[in-house]
C-alpha cells in the first residue's frame, strides 16, 4: 500500500502516459512537460492508455521510488484534459487508487433516522 507522507503534495499528470516508461523516463515527463521537480518531496501519478494501469513516482529520501498499480477489472477514474497536471489531495490519491470516483465522492448509505 502507498503511504504518502502528511502535507505531501499530489499530481496526476493528464493524459496519458507510456507505461513502459520506467524511473529516468517519468522523472524526465515531470521535468519536461510537468514543469515540476521530481525530487521535490511530491508524488507524481501517471495513467497508461487503457487505464488499468497506473505508475506513481516519489522520493522517499534515499531516491526514487516507483509504485505500480494494475486492475484485473475496471479503470482509473482520471480527468479528461489530454494536457497539464491536477493537484489532488492525499485523501483523494486513496480514493483513486482504490478505483473510487475521487472527483465527486458520495455516500453509499445515509442514515434515514436519527438513532
Amino acid at each position: 500500500m502507498l503511504q504518502p507522507l502528511p502535507g505531501m503534495r499530489v499530481f496526476l499528470a493528464c493524459g496519458t502516459t507510456d507505461m513502459r516508461k520506467g524511473f529516468d523516463g517519468l522523472a524526465a515527463q515531470v521535468q519536461l512537460v510537468l514543469a515540476q521537480d521530481p525530487h521535490g518531496g511530491a508524488l507524481f501519478a501517471f495513467r497508461g492508455r487503457r487505464g488499468d494501469l497506473i505508475k506513481c513516482l516519489l522520493r522517499d529520501g534515499q531516491g526514487l521510488v516507483l509504485y505500480t498499480k494494475r486492475l484485473e477489472r475496471g479503470r482509473f477514474v482520471w480527468p479528461q484534459s489530454t494536457n497539464g497536471v491536477v493537484t489532488l489531495a492525499q485523501a483523494q490519491l486513496s480514493m483513486l487508487l482504490e478505483r473510487i470516483d475521487w472527483r465527486m465522492p458520495a455516500w453509499t448509505a445515509r442514515p434515514q433516522v436519527a438513532a
